[in-house]
């Protein structure tokens, strides 16, 4: 029978039309702020977040005024997930050393990895105040080393979110705005009379976020395309399907737009899932939500074998792909295309999300066929050196060099390798003639 879809999204050429929607606006919105500067910026944050202030920068007391609101409980929440993250992120940047060998006599290669110099961090919270998002940025480019790291969030209800503000400031946020959207993205990276532009964006956003990104990027570096939330539901007989269900909903409530797909080799499990979808959309308080994006976005794909699933998977290469099967080792083994895995029934994307410690800014829309999820790694720009020691090891290099570089035609090249031969090899070579080889 092969491979069969018993629900599918809506076409990928509607989808393709509300990206071109979504492009134009970011690009005219981009040009304003660029134009414009902090003028541009206010309007937009009083026409979508309806909030104005004299400065969008909090000040160190707004900042311990606003943490003082937050409970002893959510706060102790709050620092136990950010060491969670803080401490694989330890872990990732030891793994990252910096090198040098003696390749030949006497020649040195080497790298360093070098912290980006300033980071804008935008962490999500008109609709849900992204907490999380706080430590996966800010916390994460705090362990890398950079020395300036800003952060924006939007207003919550109409004031800054005393959670999201606590966990920036907890990370090491230098200087904390409260803006949301495009405003946030382009004022951060293009810079206004009031905000310095940074070097790097990071951060996971809605879909005008995640293409502001994308036109920006080459201007400053980005992190990655975040957009919309994905979920991937890979199982087998050994689950049952309100377990299947329930991690389908559970980010199908993040937005109008957020892909869910469940991949499996059971009919009845498949069915069941189904049905048991329309139960809990009956009682989720998110339903709202989560109805539309699983409606209009929400895929069930039957196959035949493992190797199918793991066919379709790799395929569609979700951001967050949850897998439970007879063979959930086998999966981590071969698939090659995702955000990031959550392997067996015990353990869930909300897990990776908000506390575990991996990080929650994954690739979506298929980046993850090139590119991983944002790590310490992403804050450090590695970069190579050379030296050269002796006379003997600058002859036979500038050697070697000179005739490879007259083989491309590049005489001025060959030249800074002949004028070494000459001073450290003793060997007279004319102007534009290849160097013999010193071996």
């Amino acid at each position: 029978m092969g491979i069969e879809y018993l629900k599918r999204s809506k076409p990928d050429a509607e989808k393709a039309d509300e990206d071109a929607k979504v492009r134009t606006a970011v690009e005219a919105t981009l040009k304003d702020i660029e134009a414009r500067g902090d003028t541009a910026v206010r309007e937009l944050a009083n026409k979508f977040d309806g909030f104005d202030r004299e400065t969008y920068r909090l000040s160190q007391d707004e900042i311990q005024a606003i943490i003082a609101k937050v409970s002893p409980r959510d706060m102790e929440d709050i620092r136990f997930a950010h060491d969670q993250v803080v401490n694989f992120a330890k872990a990732q940047r030891a793994s990252m050393t910096d090198i040098e060998v003696e390749t030949r006599p006497g020649v040195i290669l080497g790298h360093k990895n070098i912290p980006v110099q300033s980071v804008g961090c935008y962490v999500p919270g008109g609709k849900f105040p992204m907490v999380a998002s706080a430590h996966m940025s800010v916390a994460t480019a705090k362990v890398a080393g950079v020395p300036r790291i800003i952060a924006c969030t939007p207003p919550f209800k109409g004031e800054p979110n005393p959670a999201v503000i606590a966990a920036m400031h907890l990370g090491g946020a230098d200087e904390i705005y409260v803006l949301g959207g495009i405003q946030a993205v382009g004022a951060m990276a293009i810079g206004t009379e009031s905000i310095e532009p940074v070097h790097l964006l990071v951060g996971p956003g809605n879909a005008f976020v995640a293409e502001a990104k994308r036109q920006l990027y080459g201007r400053v570096g980005i992190d990655l395309f975040a957009g919309p939330t994905e979920t991937m539901v890979i199982a087998d007989d050994s689950v049952d399907a309100e377990m299947c269900a329930t991690d389908l909903l559970g980010q199908a409530e993040h937005g109008y737009n957020s892909p869910a797909c469940l991949i499996t080799n059971s009919r009845k499990l498949a069915e069941e899932t189904l049905t048991e979808i329309e139960r809990l959309l009956e009682i989720l308080p998110t339903a709202d939500t989560a109805s539309v994006s699983w409606q209009d976005y929400g895929d069930v794909v039957l196959c035949d074998t493992h190797e199918e699933m793991l066919q379709v998977a790799n395929d569609m290469a979700y951001e967050h792909v949850q897998v439970m099967t007879d063979r959930d080792d086998w999966y981590l083994e071969n698939m090659h295309s995702y955000g990031a895995l959550f392997l067996g029934p015990r353990t869930n994307v909300a897990n990776g999300d908000k506390v575990i410690g991996t990080n929650h800014t994954l690739p979506t829309k298929k980046a993850g066929r090139y590119t991983g999820g944002l790590w310490v790694g992403k804050y450090l720009k590695t970069h190579s050196y050379q030296k050269i020691l002796t006379d003997e090891a600058a002859a036979e290099i500038g050697a070697y060099g000179s005739r490879l570089c007259m083989l491309e035609g590049f005489v001025g090249h060959a030249e800074q390798c002949n004028l070494r031969v000459r001073r450290y090899g003793g060997r007279n070579v004319p102007y534009g003639v290849a160097a013999e080889c010193y071996v």
